[in-house]
């Protein structure tokens, strides 16, 4: 792909992003770190080849780090066979937060393997939806990257697995160790029958309420250890009073409005019940589910009026800059906050009624069948599942590491708080990011989440929703 038209400009990105890695990492204050990270966010997305990618490991541990965290020299991967010339590597990390994180695996794997240009082949827009699109098509054209970015459980099966576009890596967790450093919760999702086909590289939490804490103080709003539901509505209504938005929602990303109904829906629910609708679709017609979906109604009157044309990151800038009170986001929303240098304005507390459980989020690399360059695809799925590129890589990207031997000690306080919970909180999947559901009744979701924000029919919502999981569980 490099000696395409347009790969000089291509390798010249690249280069740039590789020396402001570097200068990223070697900073000496934390403001210029943050700068720093936002410097890659403005970078080119699409095909980067990296040249000499080396030069951007870092000589020494830097003095300050984004998230707390140090990210020192990334240990040399376990390299098997002889590498290929190039490397691509297929994902939807192009934020700030995600970029930082992306280069940090990139600075990992280039430590063994100097010669390798590394293609970022990463597709913005749509928080991977985008990005699933035009994987697909590039799959079904016989045209796969040397690895993909996926998420755990049924995205994984149905999306990758059942047609057959990636293999067992059964070899290979044997060889790392990794059946002991994932816990068995990560690999029954990471794995189909029994066999695991993903290698995970952070573990995101999906139901943070993120607040300002300003805005909080200055309207006489105290956020506890934990929220309820009748709790956030009263908060709501405080700011509401205010002239403030109490809800900040980036609508155009749709993802963004099903994550606020799944957080919604397991905090009225709770985990048991949660969990019973993906087994059973006529829990469906609960009284617990119509509960659930009146509440998230009941949110939409809370909501920034510019919803419509925000992005994720974008309704979260609103709660880092103090124009909006909340967002219900994933902890990827952290990495941004800090990319953008606004953490500190930032407190988090789990979605109202969550309490106690943790929606599970979990990023991984695939090793495609008939990957373009086997030996770089397979030396690069050893690095990202190593404790070295692991470490580097949750600060930047706000999520713990999917390995249990990971040393959290230096983590700020979100990623302690997070790994704390996630050691203790019951773990469920997720609708908005594949986990709990198909693709098709993840689309069927998202559609009629998309024209309930317009016109709020709950009974409506709850019918249609339940049609697409009766009419998937039959097929």
């Amino acid at each position: 792909m490099t000696g395409k038209p347009g790969a000089r400009k291509d390798i010249e990105a690249h280069t740039v992003a590789s020396q402001r890695t570097k200068e990223f990492q070697m900073a000496t204050n934390r403001r210029t770190l943050l700068k720093g990270a936002a410097a890659l966010a403005a970078l080119p997305v699409g095909l980067r080849a990296s040249q000499a990618a080396a030069q951007s490991t870092p000589e020494a541990t830097p003095v300050g780090t984004p998230m707390g965290t140090p990210v020192g020299t990334p240990a040399a991967p376990l390299v098997v066979g002889t590498p290929e010339a190039s490397l691509e590597v297929f994902s939807w990390w192009t934020s700030g937060g995600e970029a930082a994180g992306l280069e940090q695996i990139f600075a990992a794997f280039s430590a063994g393997s100097p010669s390798v240009s590394i293609v970022n082949a990463a597709v913005a827009g749509g928080a991977g939806s985008n990005a699933q699109a035009a994987l697909q098509t590039r799959l079904t054209g016989g045209q796969a990257p040397d690895s993909w970015q996926s998420h755990l459980g049924r995205e994984l099966q149905s999306r990758y697995v059942d047609p057959g576009y990636c293999q067992p890596l059964t070899d290979l967790f044997a060889e790392q160790g990794w059946n002991e450093a994932f816990p068995q919760g990560v690999l029954d999702q990471l794995s189909v029958g029994g066999v695991p086909y993903v290698v995970p590289v952070g573990n995101h939490r999906g139901n943070v309420l993120f607040y300002n804490r300003a805005l909080m103080e200055s309207n006489g709003i105290t956020v506890g250890e934990t929220m309820s539901i009748d709790e956030f509505f009263a908060a709501a209504d405080v700011l509401q009073a205010a002239g403030i938005p109490a809800i900040a929602l980036g609508g155009r990303d749709t993802f963004a409005s099903v994550q606020l109904f799944e957080n919604t829906l397991l905090g009225t629910l709770g985990a048991d019940a949660y969990n019973a609708l993906w087994n059973d679709p006529s829990m469906w017609s609960s009284d617990g589910v119509t509960a659930a979906i009146e509440a998230f109604a009941r949110m939409l009157g809370y909501l920034n009026p510019d919803q419509a044309a925000l992005t994720w990151d974008g309704a979260a800038d609103l709660v880092g800059q103090g124009t909006a009170g909340f967002t219900s986001m994933g902890d990827w929303a952290y990495g941004d906050f800090v990319s953008k240098g606004t953490e500190a304005n930032v407190g988090w507390v789990t979605h109202p009624g969550s309490a106690g459980t943790f929606v599970a989020v979990i990023d991984g690399f695939t090793l495609p069948v008939g990957a373009p360059n086997p030996v770089n695809a397979a030396n690069w799925l050893r690095t990202a599942g190593s404790v070295a590129a692991q470490t580097a890589f949750a600060p930047f990207k706000g999520c713990i590491p999917a390995r249990t031997d990971v040393d959290a000690s230096g983590f700020n306080e979100y990623l302690q708080w997070s790994a704390a919970d996630f050691g203790t909180a019951v773990s469920v999947p997720s609708i908005a990011h594949g986990t709990a559901v198909t693709p098709q009744v993840q689309q069927a979701i998202s559609d009629a989440t998309v024209q309930f924000l317009v016109s709020p029919d709950v009974e409506t919502y709850r019918v249609t929703i339940q049609q697409a999981a009766e009419d998937d569980a039959a097929s």
